[in-house]
């Protein structure tokens, strides 16, 4: 079968298409024969070594992908071949990939394999951002960082449905009128202005309740500045690196902030809890109230084009590859 493949850390020009024996369906294991496949920026961290999970090299990278089963594995009772779904997986730049049961969700006919490629990470996270690391509600003000991207629409979608008011952070005019367009009330062009500033003079001075933050490094320190008393900062990426280290006393003197790094995998450890967070949002998709925006789809063979774009912030959205 074809895979992106790389023998090497580095930029986009070390990923390459090359033939890979196909793997079989394991034990509590999904045989997944892939048509589309979620792109985030954590690939690109893999691809260079700079992400929590290392390479073992020659390594495949890919986290999410939607497609039919093709066989599974021993033990393997809910899945069933000729299903269609999206899983949580690894080395899914590929055409088949193989995922844990437990991790593996049906799809419903209304949404398309593309959007399926986008759900298990970008989608859910946006979900559990705005219900399991924190409650957001009416009247509330929150900030949400890459307003534009794949996780940052879906969260603004889902926080106007949920009567919040919305700040988000862009590079460009451009982006701005997507995040608009997603439910976003101020977005900040953070190249034009500081916006932390900018984010107090909106709320009068008093900060935000929540922000939720994929940025990192370079956004971490103004992030905490931006919050309101005992307000949450919740910090789930690093496509900038890892922030420098904060002394607890200091979340105090900030206000008795609350900071978290939440992560999906936590909050879907269990089969009911994914498959319960699935249906919430397969539900909001049906209703029209959320909509799993792809901006861009790229060939398998174009990988190293798709990291180029994600890295230089070219895209909006969720991207994905097709097979």
């Amino acid at each position: 079968m074809n895979a992106i493949v790389f023998a090497q850390t580095g930029g986009p020009e070390v990923l390459t298409l090359a033939e890979v024996p196909k793997p079989d369906a394991r034990p509590g294991m999904v045989l997944i024969r892939v048509h589309a496949i979620g792109v985030n920026f954590a690939d690109t961290r893999f691809r260079q070594g700079t992400y929590v999970v290392k390479p073992k090299l020659p390594d495949t990278p890919g986290m999410e992908a939607a497609g039919v089963v093709e066989a599974v594995g021993e033990g393997v009772s809910d899945v069933r071949p000729g299903m269609r779904v999206a899983a949580f997986t690894v080395k899914s730049y590929a055409d088949y990939c193989q995922a844990p049961a437990s991790m593996v969700l049906p799809l419903p006919d209304f949404v398309s394999d593309v959007e399926g490629a986008a759900f298990p990470i970008q989608v859910l996270t946006a979900y559990h951002m705005l219900h399991t690391a924190d409650a957001t509600g009416p009247g509330r003000t929150v900030l949400v960082h890459s307003a534009a991207g794949g996780v940052g629409s879906i969260a603004c979608q889902w926080l106007k449905h949920l009567g919040a008011t919305v700040i988000g952070t862009v590079s460009s005019e451009e982006k701005a009128a997507v995040a608009s367009a997603h439910g976003c009330d101020h977005p900040i062009v953070y190249t034009r202005e500081d916006f932390a500033d900018r984010v107090r003079e909106i709320t009068g001075g008093e900060g935000v309740a929540v922000v939720y933050d994929s940025v990192g490094k370079a956004t971490f320190e103004a992030s905490l500045r931006c919050l309101r008393r005992r307000g949450l900062m919740a910090s789930f990426g690093e496509a900038s690196g890892d922030p420098d280290p904060v002394p607890p006393r200091r979340l105090g003197a900030l206000g008795s902030i609350y900071l978290t790094h939440p992560s999906v995998s936590n909050y879907t450890a269990t089969r009911a809890e994914l498959l319960t967070a699935a249906h919430d949002l397969f539900a909001m998709v049906a209703a029209g109230k959320i909509k799993i925006e792809i901006s861009s789809t790229y060939p398998l063979q174009d990988a190293p084009r798709a990291h180029s774009d994600i890295e230089s912030r070219k895209t909006t959205g969720s991207i994905v590859m097709l097979v």
